[in-house]
């Protein structure tokens, strides 16, 4: 192995007393964003009763998602320059003003336009809180804290159906966007007070360009996935066209981030250390699955196995509970040992495995098989997204945390922004056809269809939700072969930066 491949320092020498208090206060505002994404998957059926447009169901998603994407490295790379602090308050109150917004809705186009500002307060609040763990906690100290995240996990991915199942079955779904405001207050006020971090300033010229050229890439890349099999086919000069601007914008991107002094994404953090990119893909795949699972699986039970909103809510508990246990007990174990290969190696085979299996699911499947099958695709995400991150940060200095951190997040709403896209290109294709008049109205109104109407459009479903399960499969069997390659460098321990050389001879016997 070359030395390319020795990793610097990532973490501070100490942990800080009141570390605790702090990440209290960054969990809570990654709550938002967690709590959003699962409240509003469980609501949107019945978002499209209200205002219409079952064919713009995932662009409630994909329009949150696509600019969380763009944004992320943004929200990064300014947190790096300006100070973490003060840009991630800024995005939780762009987010509380998004989400008012949302709530204020009147048709669906208002509705995806306010969830385009949501998605940029998103986009900090991802980015900072992962840099901010990174410059408060060295990378073997993380174990310890992990169960502060899998609470946070715990009460966004499993209250986060509950309280839209209940919110939208006894209130209305306009408080699936208005429960942020208060969340959001007070994660200010608790930050504002609590999070003390070396504030610092550096004069340096911002990456207008990779701005801009990284900006129209990732939304050629999503509008060509959104469309491509739906509104234009696949050989359409329209979508060949976007494929087109999407590999020269990356192209041009890659060209001024090379000669740019402080560049949005230094190309470094992906060729220092070849865990890094490894980390990449198994974050991306997972991005795709809580994204398209969390806002397929809910359709599907509503609509085929007839699930009510509430009830809708609890059945995805089986999947969620696993990620929480499966998550800390992951993590205690690497705080114990320092190894953590084994873990995302795990947890893409029980993702496929899991996946697959939902694949084959019908209008006959119970809803008792179906929750074993989640409880998989739960495991694989608790072996398999915390530890994707903590590989990331192992491969990289503290001097480019934020940026490498907003990739780790860049490449997670990615994966969900390309996910849903393509997921909903797949779903609309399928149903097209067989939808009939009056059934997107809501779940509910299936029941007053005449019965040969109503075996049709369900098998509609099965077959679109079966084609989106079973291609998340085969991306992660993809990221099973990551895991494989990724490198177990003992993580570091709070105490005197690592010396290069030192770090050298632990990355050579890792590998050996």
């Amino acid at each position: 192995m070359s030395t390319s491949d020795s990793l610097p320092a990532s973490g501070p020498s100490a942990v800080p007393e009141n570390v605790r208090w702090v990440l209290l206060g960054i969990m809570f505002a990654m709550l938002l964003a967690m709590l959003d994404n699962m409240v509003v998957s469980t609501a949107m059926p019945t978002v499209v009763g209200d205002l219409g447009g079952l064919e713009h169901i995932s662009w409630v998603v994909t329009a949150y998602t696509l600019v969380t994407a763009i944004t992320t490295p943004i929200w990064g790379k300014f947190g790096d320059l300006f100070g973490r602090k003060p840009m991630y308050l800024a995005s939780i109150a762009v987010f509380i003003a998004g989400s008012a917004l949302c709530g204020a809705a009147q048709s669906m186009t208002e509705l995806i336009a306010f969830r385009v500002v949501q998605g940029i307060g998103a986009g900090g609040i991802g980015a900072g809180a992962f840099a901010l763990i990174g410059a408060l906690v060295p990378p073997r100290e993380r174990g310890r804290y992990q169960g502060m995240t899998a609470s946070v996990m715990a009460i966004g991915t499993v209250g986060g159906p509950l309280l839209g199942g209940f919110v939208t079955g006894h209130f209305d779904w306009r408080w699936a966007f208005y429960v942020n405001p208060p969340l959001g207050l007070v994660a200010l006020v608790w930050l504002w007070l609590k999070l003390h971090v070396p504030a610092k300033r550096i004069e340096a010229k911002i990456d207008w360009a990779g701005i801009s050229l990284l900006t129209a890439s990732i939304t050629a890349i999503v509008l060509a996935a959104t469309w491509a099999g739906s509104a234009f086919a696949w050989g359409s000069w329209q979508i060949l066209a976007l494929g087109a601007a999407a590999v020269s914008g990356l192209a041009a991107f890659i060209a001024v981030e090379k000669r740019v002094s402080e560049p949005l994404l230094p190309l470094c953090v992906f060729t220092n250390h070849r865990n890094f990119p490894l980390a990449m893909v198994m974050i991306l795949v997972a991005g795709v699955v809580m994204f398209g699972a969390g806002l397929y699986l809910p359709l599907f039970q509503q609509t085929v196995q007839g699930a009510s909103a509430t009830n809708s809510g609890l059945l995805m508990l089986p999947m969620m509970i696993p990620v929480v246990i499966v998550s800390t007990l992951a993590g205690k174990v690497m705080s114990a040992t320092g190894r953590y290969k084994v873990f995302p190696v795990l947890g893409t085979l029980f993702l496929a495995a899991g996946l697959g299996l939902l694949a084959t699911m019908n209008a006959a499947t119970s809803p008792l098989l179906t929750s074993l099958y989640m409880v998989l695709v739960g495991i694989g995400l608790g072996l398999t997204m915390q530890m994707s991150g903590t590989i990331a940060q192992n491969s990289m200095s503290l001097r480019d945390m934020g940026a490498a951190m907003s990739s780790v997040n860049l490449f997670r709403t990615l994966g969900g922004s390309l996910g849903v896209a393509v997921f909903g290109s797949l779903f609309t294709r399928a149903v097209r056809t067989a939808q009939p008049t009056g059934a997107e109205a809501d779940p509910g109104a299936l029941r007053h269809l005449p019965t040969g109407a109503k075996a049709t459009y369900l098998e509609a479903v099965t077959t679109g939700t079966g084609h989106i399960f079973l291609i998340a499969a085969v991306l992660c069997a993809l990221a099973f072969f990551a895991a494989l390659f990724v490198i177990e460098v003992p993580l570091k321990k709070a105490g005197p930066p690592t010396s290069a050389a030192d770090t050298t001879k632990n990355t050579l016997a890792a590998a050996n």
